[in-house]
């Protein structure tokens, strides 16, 4: 399991919000929903992403852009044409002065637009709540990134296209593991540009000491590691290994795994039957109360704050059409 697939495998990371937007010209929705990561991916026609902070994206068929944050943003048919409706957070859509305009938009399963015979076809998928694995990701992403469609191109692009209107058993968690593999694809061609910024996490998986002692601890946190047996594994001494850890991730290894272990035991904590008590064995702590007392030093609130801070967070509202 490398660092990417472990950031997208946090156990928030699920239920995202999957839509097929069918829309003729003019059109132009302003985007307010502040999901923390959208990917919108465009079958037909053309489609532009004006971003509060500045930047720009045009993507035509077979293209894909990532939003990153809780910035706005406007999405349209051209850039020039002023926004109609605008999307809020649970991905309400309104008209300008508040109308809702669920039923009115509302084109089939999971189907959105203002023609059901547009020449503009895109599909969404947005992640409503992340958890602390995620949020890492989140954190390494320019606020919108563009790739072409030579760049990230991918056959289950085609699959989302059909089963995103599909209403069947186990639906969600089709559409769930479609939208975490078109995202990992996109996101593994953004870091492969040159002018991306490779966060130390992705970019240390290529160190053949790092990258394995990242693995071990991805795939075993609950095991009492030491300094000593890390290095055993890599076949490195001590110092070595911590001289090395220390270049390229930024941080000592101890450190890292204290940090891994609490980002994957505040996810663990927010599952609805988790206690303090089943988590803590999970992420390598001995107790509740050692779980409890490390939780709070590093992140300055309590296990049980912060399960009722993340129950407040906003996720997406029942019967809406791209409610999966």
């Amino acid at each position: 399991m490398n660092a990417l697939v472990s950031l997208l495998e946090g156990p928030r990371a699920r239920g995202a919000f999957a839509l097929r937007c069918v829309m003729s010209a003019p059109w132009s929705l302003r985007v307010l929903a502040e999901s923390p990561l959208t990917l919108i991916a465009v079958v037909t026609g053309e489609v532009w992403i004006v971003h509060d902070r500045g930047e720009t994206a045009r993507l035509g068929p077979g293209d894909v852009a990532v939003t990153s944050g809780s910035d706005h943003y406007t999405v349209a048919g051209d850039p020039e044409t002023e926004p109609d409706v605008v999307i809020h957070p649970g991905q309400r859509c309104c008209s300008l002065d508040g109308e809702s305009l669920e039923d009115e938009l509302m084109l089939g399963v999971r189907t959105w637009g203002n023609d059901p015979q547009g020449s503009t076809v895109f599909v969404v998928g947005a992640y409503e709540s992340i958890g602390d694995l995620s949020d890492r990701l989140v954190r390494a992403l320019p606020p919108l990134l563009r790739l072409s469609k030579e760049e990230w191109e991918s056959p289950l692009f085609s699959v989302l296209c059909d089963e995103v209107v599909e209403d069947r058993p186990g639906q969600a968690a089709v559409l769930d593991r479609l939208i975490d593999l078109l995202l990992m694809r996109a996101l593994r061609a953004w870091f492969a540009r040159p002018e991306a910024k490779e966060p130390a996490w992705y970019r240390s998986q290529a160190d053949p000491v790092v990258g394995r002692v990242l693995h071990i601890m991805h795939e075993d946190p609950a095991r009492q590691w030491t300094l000593s047996d890390l290095a055993r594994e890599t076949g490195v001494s001590r110092a070595a290994l911590a001289r090395r850890f220390r270049e390229v991730v930024g941080e000592p290894p101890m450190a890292f795994l204290t940090e891994w272990r609490l980002a994957l035991a505040a996810d663990l904590l927010c599952e609805p039957d988790a206690t303090v008590g089943t988590v803590a064995p999970q992420v390598g702590y001995s107790s509740p109360y050692a779980l409890s007392t490390a939780f709070k030093r590093v992140r300055g609130v309590s296990p049980r704050e912060h399960r009722a801070r993340a129950s407040k967070r906003p996720d997406v509202a029942p019967g809406l059409p791209g409610s999966v």
